[in-house]
């Protein structure tokens, strides 16, 4: 690193961003949370807790809030953009102008971009631009906003643009319960996170209708089959996804109970319909839009993706689960070892 940025800005202040910023705010100075809802912002300036998205959990005294877009990034060298996938363009077209010279720029979103299928880096790469010489990184992994706010031990990965990027985000996260690895394979990274909240919905539905452990585990290896196929496909590195950013964030979000995508999978094989599930929940799903520019995106790339196909039909064509079990059941008889590149681990 060639030199110690000053101040860090995380925009979005959901579970996960203000997991963060008090995270960063214990040994950082100057941390600024940007809320965009103004009932949020009076709740964390007088109460330093978020009811919304993260009750119970104490803020740090040193982490400051802004309402004020401008405010937030006026000379921060350091940005974290942790808002859903679907408002990333929105924001950071309107951030842009406001943004600092080089800045570090740290995606934390996991998701796909509707319509363009671009990973959080390739939307903020097309929105920041050029002019701004941003260094961009992205952090992914196996981590519960809720469990990390707890000093839990965590592990996730982040990867940048650069290798200076990377480095200086690991620096920046790295804590003896939060512990941050490199890895050198950016679009692997971010694949891995979007493509396991998809995942999750799966292994909810399949909970949600009574099945078994075994059928969980089942989803589990196949989703994370789908998920090598499809990112080898597009050029990432085969190995990423048997590490934090691939299969280890998959099996934390397809079985643990603090994951919104899988309590949407779960609720959809109880036979909720979707339109009442998301109205009850405050928190995104990330999954939800994910599925359908992953469905897309795999049509795109001539990749066999069965279970994200099922549970795209599910979402948006208004597929019964139980149909889309059977739709799985009675494909034709398959090696493991099909549709992978020679020299991939064989699914």
């Amino acid at each position: 690193m060639d030199r110690e940025r000053k101040g860090i800005a995380v925009i979005g202040a959901g579970s996960w961003g203000t997991t963060l910023a008090n995270l960063l705010a214990e040994k950082e100075e100057g941390v600024l949370l940007w809320v965009f809802e103004e009932e949020l912002f009076r709740i964390l300036s007088e109460k330093r807790t978020n009811e919304f998205f993260l009750p119970g959990v104490r803020l740090a005294d040193s982490l400051r809030f802004t309402h004020s877009l401008e405010e937030a990034l006026a000379g921060r060298e350091t940005v974290i953009c942790a808002v859903p996938s679907h408002a990333v363009r929105e924001v950071f077209l309107q951030a842009g102008k406001h943004l600092s010279q080089g800045a570090l720029l740290v995606s934390v979103t996991k998701g796909l971009e509707d319509g363009t299928h671009l990973p959080m880096s390739g939307v903020l790469q097309e929105v920041i631009g050029a002019g701004k010489e941003a260094q961009i990184a992205a952090l992914s992994g196996p981590s519960f906003a809720r469990e990390v706010c707890r000093r839990i031990p965590t592990a996730v990965a982040v990867a940048g643009t650069t290798s200076r990027a990377a480095q200086e985000a690991q620096a920046l996260f790295f804590r003896p319960y939060f512990r941050v690895y490199t890895n050198p394979d950016m679009l692997g990274v971010e694949l891995g996170g979007a493509i396991k909240n998809v995942m999750a919905i799966a292994a909810g539905a399949s909970d949600g209708m009574g099945f078994g452990h075994s059928s969980r585990a089942a989803l589990v290896t196949r989703g994370l089959a789908e998920m090598t196929r499809l990112g080898i496909s597009m050029g990432a590195q085969r190995q990423t996804f048997f590490g934090l950013a691939g299969m280890g964030d998959l099996v934390l979000t397809c079985t643990g109970d603090l994951s919104r995508n899988r309590q949407v999978g779960l609720e959809l094989g109880r036979g909720k319909g979707l339109k009442e599930i998301l109205e009850n929940m405050r928190m995104v799903a990330e999954g939800v839009r994910t599925a359908k520019a992953l469905w897309e995106l795999a049509q795109k790339q001539r990749v066999d993706m069965p279970l994200s196909g099922e549970v795209y039909k599910i979402l948006y064509e208004g597929k019964n689960p139980r149909e889309a079990v059977q739709g799985l059941l009675s494909r034709l008889p398959r090696s493991e070892r099909e549709d992978l590149p020679e020299g991939s681990l064989s699914f």
